[in-house]
């Protein structure tokens, strides 16, 4: 009994290290990526940096990244039981990558980037006290839930999406409390340091009627859908660039050109960076029946030549966009679509409709029957998103597609 008590307490202190050192990780993050966004837009001259900034990132990771490139997948592999360690050198890298890719104004998002300083810095954790390996997968669980949850406010979704994100070969039981624990406190030490979170409201939630859930399911098979577009063409632009570009600098190089090139082709610099003002306005007014198309081509574009950031903010953009625009044409509230769309094309994407769920809880509140509407959201728009996800190396779908064949 004392043992297994010394063990636990262990555990929960290495959960709680790493927890602080990520939430303050991601409060630095945080900080300067505000700076990065306001000197980008104030500074629009800034844009014609952009295939320079690329290829230096490019640069610095082939010089000095080694396995670092691989990004999230390089922490599901580890996950999974992969020999490949995650080197520390991760941490400061993917956070100049990406400051780089917003002061420049790539399309991208943050989610990646606290993710992946959370995992180095579990990984450097897990050396230091010689764990286990069955130690280190908690560990580095703990990583990336304090890396979520702290850089969206959003812990119990942190850690939801920390368990279902490497869902096969990873959980078990004892592995739930630490993963909670760095999350909370990897939220609370980055609102320690005075950074906060921007929470949206989806309104007036209307009645239950089945005409109206009627009206969200169909909504969200467009979700589902545009999770898969994005998804699709993001691998495929990575792909394609890297056959026919192989030298990584020059794929940056040329992916900052075609950026800058399309906005002067649309006109408008709306889906650069992280899209914030378009997901503002997504939940006060219908949004534009094309903003989810161009930033899922702006995002796709920036991501697939190799430009550092997350995927994951870009998902709450599309998916805010398309369910406001959406919502025009099935008359339904604006807010309240736009909502279930953040969620749901997020829930497509990653492939983790239940940490989706949560996290449309934590932003947006519990009033009525906004969760059964968000429960279908998630479901739905996972459902029909099909097999591929963002992180190529997550095996909860593939695992689930053998089953069924």
């Amino acid at each position: 009994m004392a043992s297994i008590l010394k063990i636990n307490v262990k555990r929960l202190a290495l959960a709680a290290l790493v927890g602080i050192g990520t939430g303050s990780a991601s409060a630095l993050f945080l900080t300067t990526l505000e700076w990065a966004t306001s000197t980008s837009l104030s500074h629009t001259w800034l844009l014609w940096l952009l295939p320079l900034g690329g290829a230096l990132v490019s640069w610095l990771y082939l010089q000095y990244g080694k396995d670092s490139a691989k990004g999230n997948n390089l922490l599901l592999d580890r996950i999974y039981g992969g020999e490949t360690a995650v080197p520390f050198r991760m941490a400061p890298l993917v956070l100049f990558g990406t400051i780089v890719t917003h002061l420049f104004s790539g399309s991208a998002g943050r989610e990646g980037t606290a993710v992946q300083m959370g995992g180095s810095l579990a990984e450097l954790v897990s050396k230091r006290f010689e764990l286990s390996s069955a130690e280190r997968k908690i560990i580095l669980l703990c990583g990336i839930s304090s890396g979520f949850g702290s850089v969206f406010g959003t812990p119990a979704a942190g850690a939801i999406f920390a368990l279902e994100v490497a869902a096969l070969g990873a959980i078990s039981l004892e592995s739930i409390l630490p993963i909670f624990l760095a999350s909370y406190v990897g939220h609370f030490t980055t609102l320690a340091w005075g950074v906060h979170h921007h929470h949206y409201s989806i309104g007036h939630v209307p009645a239950l009627s089945g005409m109206l859930l009627l009206k969200i399911a169909t909504a969200s098979v467009l979700f589902g859908l545009a999770a898969l577009l994005f998804v699709t063409l993001t691998h495929r632009l990575k792909a394609w660039f890297t056959k026919k570009l192989p030298n990584p600098m020059m794929k940056s190089f040329v992916g900052g050109l075609i950026v800058i090139v399309l906005v002067y082709i649309i006109g408008s610099r709306d889906y650069l960076g992280l899209g914030l003002p378009l997901l503002e306005h997504s939940f006060e007014e219908a949004s534009s029946p094309f903003a989810f198309l161009w930033k899922t081509i702006f995002t796709a574009l920036t991501l697939g030549t190799g430009f550092q950031g997350g995927e994951v903010t870009p998902l709450f953009v599309i998916g805010s966009t398309l369910g406001s625009a959406l919502a025009q044409l099935l008359s339904v509230s604006v807010p309240l679509l736009a909502g279930i769309g953040l969620i749901s094309v997020f829930s497509g994407a990653t492939n983790t409709p239940l940490a989706s769920f949560i996290l449309g809880i934590e932003l947006f509140g519990l009033h009525d029957y906004d969760w059964l509407y968000m429960l279908i959201g998630c479901a739905v728009g996972y459902l029909c998103s099909g097999v591929p996800a963002i992180y190529s190396a997550q095996r909860a779908r593939r695992y689930f597609k053998e089953l069924m064949d």
